[in-house]
């Protein structure tokens, strides 16, 4: 009887130890994001001392004019989108591969992110609307309603009989060449002033950001963060198979429909506003299970927050690598997110032939 209170409570012990260590994580990545952001708003030209650009952040109204410009209305909306979409890509790659059950899922991998930009493109190129009304806000309406159909077809293919996760990556892969055909053939046809905004698309670009747009994303992300957290234990028990959530009570193909909805709200506005950024989304949600596991209370806000800082990271990377030269930010985050990829490829290779 002592013996086994003791097993009991040495593995209560270890239990706390271990969420303890999660927590801890999960603050310090916050931290290295902060900083990360005080430092993607102190680069740049100009180069203005940090302490001076945190004293023009705290209070703009005894900063110098002119820094108080650059910091306002230049740098610290720049910095904070790319947070606010490494958050958003990173927590819909998260719960996509939750519900799917899949490694390899992300908006860019299944094709919701190529879907968003055909979507926006429609929007840009043919001035055509899929949604009435709403013509300020026409290319994040259209993004978000492309995503969502090619969110809705990646579950209603997940529902036949038979398919496997090979098979949902396949079609994710068929759908991205899909919407980048169509894409394609709207480049072909767009004018010079249209094929300029639709190259922004493809490279993935954080310069045209403004304070109404990351507004917006803020306003996405606390729509779709409280219904991830409220079903997380729902998830998590998904993690286990879809025979054991039945089990457990759990509507599966309402909760995967629900998710799904609003990871694609989160990529259609990425998409909307800053372009294609790929395999944020995948190496986000990849580095915190490899740390933390997949309990949805830890492993969510950690994969969160590691999209978030490698995005802020990969923002200050493109002001600083080519000096003068602001390069585009997907294209840093494709060569980042590749080797990642590979890795993934090999390993449920490694799976499935044993």
């Amino acid at each position: 009887m002592t013996a086994s209170v003791a097993a009991s409570s040495s593995s209560a012990d270890r239990y706390l130890s271990r969420r303890r260590r999660h927590y801890a994580l999960i603050a310090v990545t916050a931290v290295l994001t902060c900083l990360s952001l005080l430092a993607d708003v102190a680069i740049g030209p100009g180069h203005y001392p940090l302490p001076a650009v945190v004293a023009a952040i705290v209070s703009p109204d005894s900063a110098p004019t002119t820094l108080a410009i650059v910091v306002w209305e230049i740098r610290l909306p720049v910095a904070l989108m790319a947070v606010v979409v490494g958050l958003s890509l990173a927590s819909a790659g998260a719960e996509m591969q939750t519900i799917l059950n899949n490694p390899l899922a992300d908006p860019f991998t299944l094709g919701v992110s190529a879907a968003a930009s055909f979507g926006a493109a429609l929007a840009i190129v043919l001035g055509v609307g899929l949604l009435p009304g709403g013509e300020a806000l026409l290319t994040t309406l259209n993004a978000f309603v492309m995503a969502m159909l090619a969110s809705l077809l990646i579950w209603l293919v997940s529902r036949l009989r038979g398919v496997s996760v090979q098979t949902m990556v396949l079609m994710g892969i068929a759908l991205m060449f899909f919407f980048n055909a169509l894409l394609g053939v709207l480049q072909y046809v767009a004018s010079a002033q249209s094929l300029q905004q639709l190259v922004f698309w493809s490279l993935g670009s954080l310069s045209r950001t403004s304070w109404p747009k990351v507004g917006i994303a803020c306003a996405a992300l606390a729509l779709t963060l409280p219904v991830f957290f409220i079903a997380g234990w729902r998830l998590t028990a998904l993690r286990m198979g879809d025979l054991q959530a039945r089990a457990m009570g759990i509507d599966v193909p309402r909760l995967r429909l629900l998710v799904l909805l609003c990871c694609s709200l989160l990529a259609a506005t990425a998409v909307a506003f800053v372009g294609t950024i790929g395999f944020i989304g995948l190496v986000g949600p990849h580095i915190a299970r490899l740390l933390v596991g997949e309990d949805q209370r830890v492993f969510l806000p950690l994969s969160a927050l590691v999209g978030a800082l490698l995005m802020s990271l990969t923002s200050i990377a493109s002001k600083t690598l080519i000096p003068g030269v602001l390069l585009p930010i997907g294209i840093l985050t494709a060569l980042i997110g590749l080797p990642f990829f590979v890795s993934l490829i090999i390993k449920s290779r490694r799976e499935v032939w044993g």
